[in-house]
């Protein structure tokens, strides 16, 4: 009897490993760091992201699996490993001072940070579904605990709350799904269901694991109906926490979505790619219609993020080399321009005290001109202007759709981008157009100093979002090169 050694392969999952291992450095120094010092806890964990990104360019074009085949080290996995990566250095930058005006610094924070960012990673790699689950968990444990990481604040309690609930039941979905496609195919790696649908393309048992599957996903990067949690929860958890889900969730989730549908269920195209179509419609359609409603910034930016979800599968729908390149760019242009909006807001406040209604940005400019410049520009990114990265990525996702045959999807896409215009202008009206409220205009007692490290985190996002909007050809070619196969 011979006994066959798996393929580990650990090479490949180093800029994961290295995540690891800081968590653990984190968690380890939260026992012996005194209270007064523990935003050096937060620097370790820069120090750790900055190496894994390193990592993660060393295993460029490395075309390699481990694990038997389960984690893949391809360019798509890696384009998205450098977002998620970036999402959360800009993240942790600006939380350090963010915890500490709170009242809620402690260490526990980065160290769940981290292990989130090991979940993204490995569903953004993962080339099996087991392990697409095993990501999804790891990513979604911690993020449920960060939500309600103000156990003080009532709304951030509910948010954690009702992110662990839907969150789990989506699982189960996802989990189903999982079931009813290992039934009609007999196996969960990727490549091997895809060869099982081309013998045998037809079968119920697959249509409804497909679709589980589907559900599974739309929860996780909130697409219509599977979207309800999303204005609560990111209204409710804590600032910082609500960018960094924001985005590196998203990168993780639609880099797993777009992989299970490109490489496992192509076979099935002609099943569900009608179906995505319509959810990408009223994914944008809803939360650009919503988002005009909202006072709250944060409430607006949620549902913004809904309608960037519903742009972002546009390119699934156009699938092919052209649909995974302009995902990716679109990926990373929103990681920018969406941190970059919650940097701000992070920045405009007072301390404790954030000034989350439209209303309250009122002659903001004069007071903090490099804030309200920052808003202003993610702003108009979000909404499609050029020259900014937002422009672009949508250019790239509506091109890929008319080139393929979904022209309507991108006349569709164009006219939500329109409509989204007139919210994302209010608060820019408000900060530059508007006479100034108490509290900037120096009648009342709040700062208008912004922290180091959030100026930091808003200088990179802002210069990312107008490096990719005037010079996006090294980022498009980065991204073509990580075509998903």
């Amino acid at each position: 009897m011979s006994l066959s050694v798996p393929d580990l392969n650990l090479r490949i999952v180093v800029p994961a490993l290295i995540v690891s291992i800081t968590a653990l450095v984190v968690l380890l120094g939260e026992l012996v760091t005194p209270a007064a010092r523990k935003r050096w806890l937060g620097y370790t964990s820069l120090i750790g992201l900055l190496i894994a990104v390193g990592a993660t360019f060393g295993l460029w074009d490395a075309h390699a699996t481990a694990f038997g085949g389960m984690i893949a080290a391809d360019n798509f996995g890696l384009f998205l490993t450098l977002v998620i990566l970036l999402g959360a250095l800009l993240s942790v930058l600006l939380s350090v001072d963010f915890l500490r005006a709170h009242q809620v610094e402690h260490g526990e924070y980065y160290m769940l940070v981290l292990s989130a960012v090991v979940g993204m990673i490995v569903m953004a790699t993962a080339t099996d579904l087991i392990v697409i689950f095993l990501g999804l968990e790891l990513l979604s444990l911690p993020l449920y605990i960060l939500a309600a990481f103000k156990r003080e604040d009532g709304p951030s309690l509910e948010a954690g709350l009702k992110y662990f609930l839907l969150g789990a039941f989506s699982s189960a979905f996802f989990l189903y799904g999982i079931a009813f496609v290992f039934g009609a195919t007999g196996a969960t790696n990727l490549t091997k269901i895809a060869a099982a649908i081309a013998k045998n393309p037809s079968g119920d048992l697959l249509l409804v694991g497909a679709g589980l599957l589907l559900v599974g996903f739309a929860f996780k990067v909130a697409l219509v109906p599977f979207h309800w949690w999303t204005p609560d929860v990111y209204a409710g958890a804590p600032t910082a926490v609500t960018a960094f889900m924001s985005v590196a969730v998203k990168a993780a989730a639609f880099g797993a979505f777009f992989r299970a549908f490109f490489v496992a269920l192509p076979g099935l195209a002609m099943d569900w790619r009608a179906l995505v179509a319509l959810i990408a419609v009223l994914t944008m359609t809803l939360g650009n219609v919503a988002a005009l409603l909202q006072s709250n910034i944060k409430r607006m930016l949620a549902y913004s993020s809904i309608a960037h979800a519903g742009y972002i599968l546009v390119a699934l729908v156009a699938m092919g080399a052209q649909g995974s390149s302009s995902a990716l760019f679109y990926l990373l242009a929103y990681t920018l321009t969406n941190l970059g909006a919650f940097g701000a807001v992070i920045a405009l406040s007072d301390g404790a005290r954030e000034r989350l209604e439209i209303g309250d940005y009122a002659g903001a400019a004069q007071k903090q001109p490099f804030a309200a410049a920052a808003l202003t520009i993610c702003l108009l990114s979000l909404a499609g202007f050029p020259p900014f990265a937002g422009f672009v990525g949508k250019f790239l996702i509506f091109s890929a759709a008319v080139e393929t045959g979904w022209a309507w999807l991108a006349v569709i896409g164009v006219l939500n981008s329109l409509v989204s215009v007139y919210f994302y202008l209010r608060p820019v009206v408000q900060m530059y157009m508007t006479e100034a409220q108490p509290g900037w205009d120096g009648s009342a007692t709040l700062t208008t100093r912004i922290a180091p490290l959030v100026a930091l985190a808003l200088a990179i996002a802002v210069v990312g979002v107008l490096a990719l909007g005037l010079f996006p050809t090294p980022a498009i070619a980065l991204a073509t090169g990580g075509f998903v196969r």
